[in-house]
């Protein structure tokens, strides 16, 4: 037997296991995606706290070590890269970037590959063991230094090297490499304690974006724009061409080239003596006055000026006033949402195209929808 609420409808039953259906599928998908982040940063956490070498790692590698330099990581497979057309490169620093998405596996135009072999990064340097003999790029000489936005490829520029050069890695271990890079370089400038408290920040920062859980629709706040295909927008374009082609009509209502009917006249001959016959035309009817605009009612709290806001019973307008962070559970019947609307942690905004994002104030609000057009206020 279908569920009726008590006014007996089973449609608003269906709207509301429709709603809480993509509600959920939109916050599960937001919460994996933050979990996954969450675990890098505290993967990375741990492995800055922990990432010490020793002298014994570099046993069996033809490499000479120093007094004080021991072997922090070996990767055995690297190809050196030159650069064609030299470059300034930005200096080396101690920012940690978690790359938002997997690198491809491509080498950037101008860049040429001239050896390959294995990698070792130490405590004084970064050293590729190969084919044609050794290259080194020992961290206090080092001037410039790039990561490769989309590919593996990291470039080094050095004082006594005029050509940049660099390494071409594997794509599952450029992260890892470009991370471990960074940790032996705070540790030749003393600065290992930056690089973790970084990470406390980045993980900090990161739990308070943790997706909350959506509050569940009820059968009660289900509306009649439900009931049609397309929803508010659907009525929306309906009163749009209800009020437009009347008025169409009215402008294109064509004149008569002749000026009207006329009455026709018998084509017999008129006895003598008459008069011609006249043509007649029809009285035309005065043009009707032209009705004057009613005035519009005085605005109420809920039709007031909404500066662009769509018409809605929760006060929501363009014009400043308070930002909204919790929004009302029936905002998505009134604008229209992002997906994964509810996945967001900062105040409600409009985006360029015109929906609605619950990501106000965070890095890349509405990056997918042409930007932040304005705030959605109370």
């Amino acid at each position: 037997m279908a569920k009726t609420d008590s006014t007996g409808s089973t449609w608003r039953y269906r709207w509301a296991q429709r709603q809480n259906v993509r509600r959920v599928s939109t916050y599960r998908g937001a919460e994996t995606a933050w979990r996954r982040r969450d675990d890098e940063l505290r993967r990375l956490r741990a492995l800055a706290a922990d990432f010490h070498g020793s002298a014994a790692a570099g046993a069996g590698l033809p490499l000479e070590l120093l007094d004080d330099e021991v072997v922090l990581w070996a990767l055995p497979a690297a190809q050196l890269v030159e650069v064609r057309h030299t470059a300034v490169l930005p200096a080396p620093d101690l920012t940690v970037a978690v790359p938002a998405a997997p690198l491809r596996p491509r080498r950037p135009d101008g860049v040429r590959v001239t050896d390959a072999g294995m990698a070792v990064i130490t405590s004084r340097r970064l050293v590729l063991l190969g084919g044609r003999g050794r290259r080194d790029w020992a961290y206090g000489r080092i001037t410039g230094l790039a990561h490769d936005p989309v590919g593996p490829v990291t470039l080094i520029q050095v004082l006594d090297r005029r050509r940049t050069s660099g390494l071409l890695l594997p794509t599952d271990a450029a992260a890892d490499f470009r991370f471990k890079l960074t940790l032996a370089f705070a540790d030749s400038i003393e600065q290992r304690a930056a690089v973790l408290a970084q990470l406390d920040e980045l993980i900090a920062e990161h739990h308070q974006l943790k997706p909350f859980r959506p509050a569940v629709a009820t059968p009660a706040q289900a509306r009649l724009s439900a009931l049609v295909p397309g929803g508010r927008r659907s009525i929306a374009v309906a009163a749009a061409v209800a009020l437009l082609v009347p008025a169409a009509l009215f402008e294109s209502n064509p004149s008569d080239p002749t000026g009207g009917a006329e009455v026709a006249v018998a084509a017999t001959p008129a006895p003598a003596g008459s008069a011609p016959p006249v043509l007649l035309r029809p009285a035309v009817p005065p043009p009707a006055p032209k009705r004057k605009p009613s005035p519009r009612p005085s605005p109420s709290a809920t039709s007031g000026p909404r500066c662009g806001a769509p018409e809605n019973p929760l006060g929501y307008d363009f014009c400043g006033g308070t930002r909204i962070r919790r929004p009302a559970v029936e905002v998505c019947d009134w604008f229209d949402c992002v997906p994964q609307f509810w996945a967001g942690r900062g105040y409600l905004v409009q985006c360029r195209d015109g929906s609605v994002s619950l990501a106000g104030g965070r890095a890349g609000a509405c990056a997918e929808h042409r930007g932040v057009r304005r705030t959605v206020t109370k």
